[in-house]
């Protein structure tokens, strides 16, 4: 491994609750740019995909949310492109630390399981309206930039189409767009296919695969079993908060190592779920 690389994306000792009890306990990982990234002490290359699979409940849309600060850790710290939030028990988050939540979040692009597409703008708008209100960016940019988005996405005919007028995929892929828009260094997926009908899942997956070939680095949450095994170099499980087990997608679904997962597996398995 290349030590001297700049480390992309650090979290460590990352701690959340709610009322209702912890959500994430002591979280750790890193990924380098342009070496190999590793979670916990397993190593994967950056561009790869990484899937995060585990039951409702156990932490996986937090743990994502907080990697970007939707969600401000209780402790604990993340880096992303040289960029630290940290935060100490108890500590009451201050202007500077809002402010570095702010230029973190440059950094990441975040697509949810809802698209979240402003249903008042064509799609053109869309995607151009937080590099010109966040970056600054000149209206004529953002217009080009914006075709260029959609033409990456295989949506270069609906710049003047509204969010109404699209099927999920379509929408899906638009909201990828948007993300795409600000030129993030890393991207995360919040249940992206879990709204979708089934025969539109692979036009989102593409996009996915697409990325994946140009080198961004891209950590998808998701319930779907076959998703996670087709999209995915490595997949993490999470369990209770923690992350249990981590591994090559084919070897985790062929002999899982850890009691939790293998428990995880069957359940799908019993109920007819191919993966």
């Amino acid at each position: 491994m290349n030590t001297i690389n700049k480390p992309l994306i650090i979290i460590e000792n990352l701690c959340k609750s709610f009322e209702d009890g912890d959500v994430l306990r002591n979280i750790s990982f890193t990924i380098r740019e342009g070496d190999l990234a590793s979670i916990i002490s397993i190593s994967f290359r950056e561009s790869e995909f990484v899937c995060v699979l585990g039951p409702s409940g156990c932490g996986k849309s937090t743990f994502l949310r907080c990697i970007n600060c939707l969600e401000l850790m209780d402790s604990g710290s993340v880096t992303v492109a040289g960029v630290t939030v940290s935060r100490k028990p108890g500590e009451v988050p201050s202007d500077e630390m809002l402010q570095k939540v702010h230029e973190l979040r440059t950094e990441v692009g975040m697509v949810f399981q809802s698209y979240n597409l402003f249903p008042n703008k064509n799609l053109l708008q869309n995607i151009m309206l937080a590099p010109m209100v966040v970056k600054g960016m000149k209206k004529d940019e953002a217009h080009e930039l914006g075709m260029k988005m959609l033409e990456k996405v295989g949506l270069k005919g609906f710049a003047q189409k509204y969010p109404s007028t699209l099927s999920g995929g379509q929408s899906q892929r638009a909201a990828i767009a948007r993300a795409l828009a600000m030129n993030p260094r890393v991207m995360l997926y919040d249940e992206p296919t879990s709204a979708l009908d089934p025969e539109l899942v692979g036009e989102v997956l593409q996009v996915m695969k697409d990325l994946d070939a140009e080198g961004m680095t891209q950590i998808i949450v998701t319930h779907e079993m076959k998703f996670a095994k087709d999209a995915s170099d490595y997949i993490i499980f999470m369990d209770k908060g923690e992350i249990v087990e981590y591994e090559d997608g084919d070897i985790l679904f062929a002999n899982p190592k850890n009691d939790r997962t293998r428990a995880f597996l069957r359940h799908f398995v019993n109920a007819g779920v191919t993966c």
